[in-house]
């Protein structure tokens, strides 16, 4: 599977307006997919800030439901991109490999798209489909 297929295949099954893929590693998140890359190109980096985003998502491997623009304000530093872009919700799946987080499959959406149901259907179908694209995209010496 590609990226371009991961995509497709998350907005058949969930639906997005924007999708991306970040790689988690040293204290980073970085991106190496995206489906806007004008807003949101590949290899932009975020340094991981210790949040209730990064608990439930990077260190429980949880998914992460934002359900509205409130959410998104509250929870990124770039939630005026976000929100120009017509998304005001969020699904963050953590893609998850030997007990660890590899990195994220985000999908973000019109208010109130994403629920449990969303995160259970992500967890069983998109996660693990992006287990492989990035493993195959780790730097060599690992992460």
């Amino acid at each position: 599977m590609t990226f371009e297929e991961l995509e497709a295949l998350a907005q058949r099954e969930i639906g997005h307006r924007l999708f991306t893929v970040m790689r988690h590693h040293g204290g980073h998140n970085q991106r190496v997919w995206s489906s806007n890359p004008a807003a949101y190109p590949p290899g932009g980096a975020k340094k991981v800030r210790e949040t209730e985003w990064t608990r439930i998502l990077l260190r429980e491997g949880r998914p992460f439901i934002g359900r509205d623009a409130a959410d998104i304000r509250t929870h990124f530093p770039d939630a005026e991109t976000i929100l120009a872009l017509g998304c005001k919700s969020v699904l963050n799946l953590p893609v998850l490999h030997d007990g660890r987080v590899l990195g994220t499959v985000n999908l973000l959406h019109r208010a109130g798209h994403y629920g449990e149901a969303e995160a259970e259907r992500g967890m069983r179908i998109l996660a693990p489909a992006a287990v492989p694209l990035l493993l195959g995209d780790l730097p060599s010496g690992g992460s």
